[in-house]
């Protein structure tokens, strides 16, 4: 459980250090991957499938707006 939970706050970090450095590419690449690394924390019961649904939706609200 904790090197699930340690996986998805390094790839939403880097997906959101994308996001807020406004690069496009960079976005493209870490986005899909934080949003499956959240799937499987969900899948697993690490998270909940609320707060998972919130931060996927918090990352790719920000990557379409780029």
């Amino acid at each position: 459980n904790v090197a699930v939970r340690s996986k998805v706050k390094t790839v939403m970090k880097k997906a959101l250090a994308a996001i807020e450095s406004k690069d496009a590419e960079l976005a493209k690449e870490t986005v899909p991957a934080a949003v499956s690394a959240i799937d499987r924390a969900i899948s697993k019961g690490v998270i909940h499938r609320k707060t998972g649904a919130r931060q996927k939706s918090r990352l790719q609200g920000g990557a379409a707006a780029l």
